[in-house]
C-alpha cells in the first residue's frame, strides 16, 4: 500500500553551501511539495537552505509548518511568513514534533545537524518507533560517500541489508517522492514502546 504523504519533513542546512546547484535543488523540492500538496515541515529558520525550501512552498502557494528552539530562533533566524510557527524549549521537543507532525523524511545537503537528525530517524524506523520513509536528495553527489559509509557498515557486519535498504537515495525530487510513496515499512516488534503493549 502506498505511503501517504500529507507532510514531509525536511531537514537541511542553515546555509546555502559553496555551490548553487544546493539551492536550486532545494527550491525545486519545495516547488514540487507545493505542486503535489505536500505541507513541509522543516526547522523554522528563513537562512541557508531552510529558508530556501520553506520560501519556495510558499511561493508555490503550499503550507509550510516550522519547528524551532527558542534558543535558536536568533541564531537560525525564525522565520515569520510560515503557515505556522511553533517555538518550542529543546531540541528533543524539536525533533519530537518534526517527527509527530510528518508522514515521511528527506534530507538536503547539510551538516552536523541534518546528519543528527536524519539518523535518528532512520533509527528510529529501524527499530520499529516509526513506520516512516526516510529518504535523502543525493544533490551533485552530495550522500554518496554517506551511502558508500552504510554500505560499508552492512560489509563489516554492523548493520542489516534489510536496515541499509531503509534509507532511498535518489537524484531527483520527483524520483526521490514515487520513493517515499512506495515505501512499504518493515515489520518490526515495538519493543521499546512497552506502554502500548
Amino acid at each position: 500500500m502506498p505511503t501517504p504523504l500529507r507532510r514531509l519533513c525536511v531537514y537541511c542546512g542553515s546555509s546555502v553551501g559553496a555551490r548553487p546547484v544546493y539551492a536550486e535543488a532545494a527550491h525545486a523540492l519545495g516547488t514540487l511539495l507545493a505542486q503535489e500538496g505536500i505541507g513541509l515541515v522543516y526547522g523554522g529558520g528563513r537562512v541557508g537552505l531552510m529558508g530556501v525550501v520553506a520560501d519556495a512552498v510558499l511561493a508555490a502557494g503550499g503550507e509550510v509548518t516550522g519547528v524551532i528552539p527558542l534558543a535558536l530562533v536568533e541564531r537560525e533566524v525564525g522565520h515569520a511568513g510560515l503557515t505556522r510557527l511553533h517555538v518550542v524549549h529543546s531540541m528533543h521537543e524539536r525533533k519530537a514534533l518534526m517527527a509527530d507532525l510528518a508522514d515521511g523524511f528527506v534530507a538536503l545537503p547539510g551538516g552536523m545537524g541534518t546528519l543528527e537528525e536524519l539518523a535518528e530517524t532512520l533509527t528510529w524506523t529501524q527499530l520499529g518507533i516509526h513506520a516512516k520513509p526516510c529518504g535523502v536528495l543525493d544533490v551533485a553527489g552530495y550522500f554518496r560517500k554517506m551511502a558508500g559509509f552504510l554500505d560499508h557498515a552492512v560489509q563489516e557486519g554492523f548493520l542489516k541489508p534489510e536496515h541499509r535498504a531503509l534509507l532511498l537515495v535518489e537524484e531527483t525530487p520527483e524520483a526521490l517522492l514515487a520513493r517515499l510513496r512506495a515505501f512499504e515499512p518493515p515489520t518490526v516488534a515495538r519493543w521499546l514502546t512497552r506502554s502500548e503493549t
